[in-house]
């Protein structure tokens, strides 16, 4: 007599949704590590990234960077919640999109204002986020296709 094991329905696979899961979890956690840190240096260093960047006062910076701690730690939430709750994925690309838009937009008009390495840093985080947008994404659509395989 030979026992076999009901095989399970692929929505309830466990293995493809964790492995699914565990990649946007891991995509989320280096979203917050990243952001959190930038906050960090942000609040810690004002005065003297200012003075990199050309940036005429030190509000903006502390400003932004106490918005990057906080959504530091909810992008962490959301990473650790299981299981990931794709409609709060959807906020943290959201609010990355936007970054990426307004990093845009700023831009335009801080030209004239801030220094070669100001635009340099500015550019760059904005194309770190737009990564970060895309690998969320990607991320999203793996996990949702997974739970309806």
């Amino acid at each position: 007599m030979v026992i076999t094991a009901a095989r399970m329905p692929p929505t309830f696979d466990p293995y493809k949704n964790n492995t699914a899961m565990g990649s946007l979890s891991n995509i989320l956690k280096l979203n917050a590590i990243s952001s959190g840190a930038t906050g960090l240096l942000l609040v810690s260093f004002p005065r003297s990234l200012a003075t990199l960047m050309g940036v005429p006062g030190t509000l903006p910076l502390v400003l932004v960077g106490l918005f990057l701690l906080v959504f530091g730690i909810f992008v962490f939430g959301v990473s650790v919640t299981k299981p990931i709750r794709p409609s709060s994925v959807k906020v943290v690309i959201w609010l990355d999109a936007s970054w990426v838009v307004m990093s845009a937009v700023a831009l335009v008009f801080l030209v004239p204002i801030l220094s070669t390495i100001g635009i340099a840093i500015v550019a760059g985080v904005a194309v770190w986020v737009a990564g970060m947008v895309y690998l969320q994404t990607k991320g999203l659509q793996q996990l949702a296709q997974n739970q309806t395989s």
